[in-house]
């Protein structure tokens, strides 16, 4: 699983920090400091919370392709 940032869409909330700041990274400004990261084997869940807590929508959940 990946999570896909906007960075033109975050607005510095920190929400998706708030949620689960050992998956969010951001820098000292408070914006999400990547463009896309992997996520650990067994923080899917709250990650994608994280994701869902971003009331800007500039968090994406993309799901590893399983068919291969």
């Amino acid at each position: 699983m990946r999570i896909l940032v906007d960075k033109t869409r975050c607005a510095g909330h920190a929400r998706c920090y708030a949620t689960a700041p050992e998956i969010f990274v951001l820098e000292e400004n408070g914006y999400i400091d990547m463009a896309s990261f992997e996520v650990q084997p067994g923080q899917e869940e709250l990650a994608r919370r994280g994701a869902r807590a971003c009331p800007e929508r500039a968090l994406r959940v993309e799901q590893e392709d399983r068919s291969t």
